[in-house]
């Protein structure tokens, strides 16, 4: 239901925006956190995890016992989970969504003992399959498995299972094929799957005899673990693009600063340079008695011989160097690019994108442009004056100032963009107009009369010409 009848019911309800990529990004992390029952997980999304467990079981006192301390560990990180055991992979995600409770399929009672009961939603399968099987009168597993492999008659088997076939031959998707899905589930074909592997990030930490309170020395702990970092990221042959710093203070608390840069860099003194403009706001309380840096971003880069001269090198005039410290003085978001796109209509000719990523390699001509160099971030309502509806104007109002036209250029006319519009979006004609002042601005009229698209046609000022 929508938000607001959803909140006349129930006034306390809170509601976030959904975060996809922030939601995967948490399902790896716990995906590597799940190793600890098995050797290796793969993620099942949105909010499911395959563990292998082969021949781990007898470390936790069994299965059962196993299935009870995955419950006791997620319960503990505040989550709710429901966990089974099974043969295959199929098998244990039915079970763990459609099962009742924590279950344990064994080998002997596989495959139809536990899951004969479970519907068909339980094979992993499109919407638009399951539809097609509730019309057949196909809703649970057990009925699907006497038609697709479950029969002790083997030309019966054949039979039904080449009706099914018939009727999925085009599907080649596994979650749009019950009879792979099935087999997959008995273990008759097996499911491949993508195990998560951790990437472990260059990290380096020092351990203070006694606290420090001051700067100066906090300093010098910040070159050292910067050369601590270098060296570590020569040895992968990677430069960071992210560093976080932590900053563990003697009551406990933790201090975290973190910069990203443009360009990837093994560069200490650079690191400490950035650092240090956002060191200026620390509160070291009673001291801070341990100090880590790690780079949780980082990018391949190669080595490179250094210059031979040393007067000739200067760590100032680098574009990636100054790029990273606008960054750090503005925030992460005010130094960017404008990039041209593939489109007509003005607001959409440009974009931005960060300063040093690629430009799109074919760039739309737009030489038969005359554009401002001062476009309004939305175009302003004016009302102009004109001897005729579709004449061109004589005097405009903007911002309560009336001001006289003394030369008129066009009109341009821009088409709505029928592929990305609606169609009684209006089109557009621009005008390029010089006031009595000298002034000189983009306006245009937004629609014709009679267009059968809307009233009296709009006016509109876009952009200053300098």
């Amino acid at each position: 239901m929508l938000l607001a009848d959803a909140r006349a019911l129930f006034p306390e309800l809170a509601a976030v925006p959904a975060d996809p990529a922030g939601d995967l990004a948490a399902l790896e992390k716990l995906a590597l956190w799940a190793q600890r029952w098995g050797p290796w997980s793969a993620l099942d999304p949105p909010d499911g995890l395959l563990v292998d467990v082969t021949g781990a079981a007898h470390l936790f006192g069994g299965e059962e016992r196993l299935l009870g301390d995955v419950a006791a560990a997620f319960a503990q990180h505040g989550l709710t989970a429901r966990a089974a055991i099974a043969p295959t992979a199929g098998a244990a995600w039915a079970l763990a969504h459609y099962g009742q409770g924590a279950a344990i399929l064994a080998p002997e009672d596989y495959p139809l003992h536990l899951l004969s009961d479970l519907p068909v939603a339980a094979l992993r399968l499109d919407d638009d399959v399951l539809t097609v099987l509730r019309r057949l009168g196909i809703k649970r597993l057990g009925e699907l498995a006497g038609l697709g492999g479950a029969s002790d008659d083997p030309a019966q088997e054949a039979a039904a299972r080449d009706g099914l076939r018939r009727r999925f031959r085009n599907r080649q998707s596994p979650a749009a094929n019950p009879l792979l899905r099935l087999d997959q589930l008995l273990g008759k074909v097996p499911e491949p799957l993508l195990p998560v592997i951790a990437q472990p990030m260059p990290l380096v930490q020092r351990r203070l005899m006694e606290p420090l309170r001051h700067r100066a020395l906090l300093d010098r702990v910040l070159d050292d673990l910067a050369a601590a970092m270098v060296r570590a990221l020569e040895a992968r042959g990677e430069g960071a693009r992210r560093l976080e710093l932590a900053l563990w203070r003697v009551d406990g608390e933790v201090l975290q600063r973190r910069i990203e840069l443009a360009a990837a860099t093994r560069e200490a003194g650079h690191i400490t340079r950035l650092f240090a403009a956002r060191l200026d706001d620390v509160e070291a309380g009673f001291g801070i008695e341990m100090v880590q840096l790690r780079a949780s971003w980082s990018e391949p880069l190669h080595l490179a011989q250094a210059d031979l001269d040393a007067a000739a090198k200067d760590h100032g005039t680098a574009l990636a160097a100054c790029i990273d410290r606008l960054t750090v003085r503005l925030g992460p978001r005010a130094v960017t690019r404008p990039v041209a796109r593939a489109s007509h209509i003005p607001e959409r000719a440009q974009g931005w994108q960060p300063p040093l990523a690629p430009v799109p390699a074919r760039q739309p001509s737009l030489a038969f442009h005359t554009r401002p160099l001062k476009l309004l971030d939305r175009a302003e309502p004016i009302t102009v004056l004109h001897a005729a509806p579709d004449g061109i104007p004589q005097r405009f109002r903007w911002r309560g100032e009336v001001r006289e036209v003394a030369r008129v250029e066009g009109p341009e006319r821009i088409a709505p963009e029928w592929w990305r519009e609606r169609s009684t979006t209006r089109l557009r004609d621009y005008y390029r107009i010089e006031d009595e002042a000298g002034r000189r601005y983009w306006i245009y009229r937004l629609g014709l009369v009679g267009d059968g698209r809307g009233g009296v046609p709009d006016w509109f000022l876009h952009g200053l010409y300098a």
